[in-house]
Parts: C-alpha cells; sequence; structure tokens
C-alpha cells in the first residue's frame, strides 16, 4: 500500500476513535449532569410541597422549636419547628471542626516536614484505614465508649452533641489530615529553602512561610470535614439521643437534620404532612451541601489568585 494512503487511513481511524471518545465523555457528563438536576429538582418539589401545599410558614419552619408535624397549635398550625435540628446539625459539625483541625493539621505537618518516611509507611496506611471504616463501626463504639464516659464523667445520659462531636472528630480527622498533607506537599521546596537561606529555622519556616502557602488547601480540607460531618447520618443518630428538643448543654439529648431523616422517613406516608416536612429537611441538607461545596470553590479560587 502506499503509504501516504496508509497515513491517511490511520489518521482517519484516528480521527474516528476521537471522535468516538468525545461522544462518550459527552454522554457520560449529560448523564452525570441529568441525574444531579433530577436529584435537585425531585428534593424540592417535595421539600417545597411544605410550603405551596400545606401552607406552612418558612419563617416558623426555620425558627419554632416544636416538631410535631401530627399535632397542631392553638392556631390549627402543624408543629413543624426545625430550629432544633439546624442547632444540632450546627453543633456537632464546628464542634468537631474546631477539635479535629489542630491534630489533623499537627499530623499532617509531622507527616511532610518532620518524619517523611515514617508519615509515608506508618502514618499514611493508618490514615486511609480509618477512612475506610463504616459510620455504624464508628457509632457502635460511641454507643459503648463514647456514651457511658461521657455519662460518668458529667453525668446524665451520655447522648448528647458531645457525644456526637466525639465520632465526627474521629470520623473526619483522617479526611483533613490527608488534604493538608497534600496541601503542604503541594508547598514549592524553594519556599522552604529561601527560607532556610535567610537564617529562619526549621520550625519559623513550617509555620510562617509553609502553612501560610498551604493555607487555601487546608481551609478547603476542612471545610471539607465539615461537609461530611454536616451529613453524616447513621453514626451521629447512635450517640446523639435523637430528641427534637433544642439542647440545653452539650450533654443533653438532640437531635440532627440527619438522625430525624433517618429515624422518620420510613413511619410516614408519600405526599402527608409529615412526610413533607421531611422532605422540607431533606432540601435543607442539599442546600447545605451546596453551600460547603461553594465555599471550597471560592477558597480554592482565592488561592490561584494568591499564587
Amino acid at each position: 500500500m502506499d503509504p501516504i494512503k496508509a497515513a491517511m487511513l490511520k489518521r482517519s481511524r484516528s480521527a474516528k476513535l476521537e471522535r468516538r471518545g468525545k461522544l462518550i465523555s459527552l454522554f457520560c457528563i449529560s448523564l452525570i449532569v441529568i441525574v444531579v438536576v433530577a436529584i435537585f429538582f425531585f428534593v424540592a418539589s417535595r421539600g417545597l410541597a411544605t410550603f405551596f401545599e400545606d401552607k406552612v410558614n418558612l419563617w416558623s419552619f426555620l425558627s419554632k422549636s416544636v416538631w410535631s408535624p401530627s399535632v397542631k397549635d392553638a392556631h390549627g398550625n402543624p408543629q413543624v419547628g426545625a430550629l432544633p435540628m439546624i442547632v444540632g446539625s450546627f453543633g456537632v459539625t464546628f464542634l468537631s471542626a474546631v477539635v479535629a483541625t489542630p491534630f489533623a493539621v499537627g499530623a499532617a505537618i509531622f507527616m511532610t516536614e518532620i518524619s517523611p518516611k515514617m508519615g509515608k509507611k506508618i502514618l499514611q496506611p493508618v490514615i486511609e484505614l480509618l477512612v475506610g471504616i463504616p459510620s455504624v463501626v464508628y457509632g457502635f463504639i460511641g454507643l459503648s465508649v463514647v456514651v457511658p464516659a461521657i455519662r460518668h464523667v458529667f453525668g446524665g445520659t451520655g447522648f448528647g452533641i458531645l457525644a456526637g462531636t466525639f465520632v465526627l472528630f474521629v470520623m473526619i480527622l483522617p479526611t483533613v489530615t490527608s488534604m493538608t498533607a497534600d496541601a503542604l506537599n503541594a508547598v514549592p521546596r524553594y519556599y522552604r529553602e529561601a527560607s532556610l537561606a535567610l537564617g529562619a529555622t526549621r520550625w519559623q519556616t513550617i509555620s510562617r512561610v509553609v502553612l501560610r502557602a498551604a493555607l487555601p488547601g487546608i481551609l478547603t480540607g476542612v471545610v471539607f470535614g465539615m461537609a461530611r460531618a454536616f451529613g453524616e447520618a447513621l453514626a451521629v443518630q447512635m450517640v446523639i439521643g435523637n430528641a427534637a428538643l433544642l439542647p440545653h448543654n452539650l450533654i443533653s439529648p438532640a437531635s440532627t437534620l440527619t438522625s430525624v431523616l433517618t429515624s422518620g422517613i420510613g413511619n410516614t406516608v408519600m405526599g402527608s404532612l409529615e412526610n413533607n416536612a421531611l422532605w422540607s429537611l431533606a432540601l435543607l441538607l442539599l442546600l447545605m451541601s451546596l453551600a460547603f461545596n461553594l465555599v471550597i470553590r471560592w477558597i480554592g479560587k482565592k488561592g490561584e489568585m494568591k499564587r
């Protein structure tokens, strides 16, 4: 065969394969977009039914503290106040992030700056193992160890936001640690070399150069861990007490959006007020997940601008 014709035939086949690859990629991306849009539409249609079909006031839903959809108040309005669950969700999320962040940053610094060999051989496999443990195992350990310990030290039942905080702290620690370590490893080596050449000690280099350069990545890891903590259901449900009441302190039984959803969605009839109210909680969860993702993207853009 003529070499020119062979080359043209080969180029034609390559072009066909490239077009086929593009079509497959476009189909996969389109399918993902359709699935995401369908999920948003379904959850929004069911969640908004509480306000448009059942005529529940949005402000009352977000601000009232009585959650009893099957019971109406003196004015005939359903009692669907989601404030206790909102407070519980944000409480365990922020407290677990506050507790986990120093430990995660310290572990990541040790793994990347102080003892990278030990970090890769020992700590990295341990962190990966913690990530793979199912949520129910964390919940069972919290129910068997954390709740009795809190009951013994502080009194009360042991269930509450404090128990949920300890469980979520262990659950999000590997995620925040891994992302922090990646952010520290992404700092160019010449940053460290320039700092040391100017006479800075290793700790001064770590604290004033490396950590500041890696701050956007560290914040992204923290927010990502908060997003996981906010959406965690089973482990928190096992230790928080599942009481739809405003928590008076950290050791009083409380509830979260996810715990109320998982415990109540199977006991309601589709289309009823009770079911619509739970879907409204699901919509609130979905919007918060979207907000966390937007914050992560905003932090990432800020980090790119600084570079």
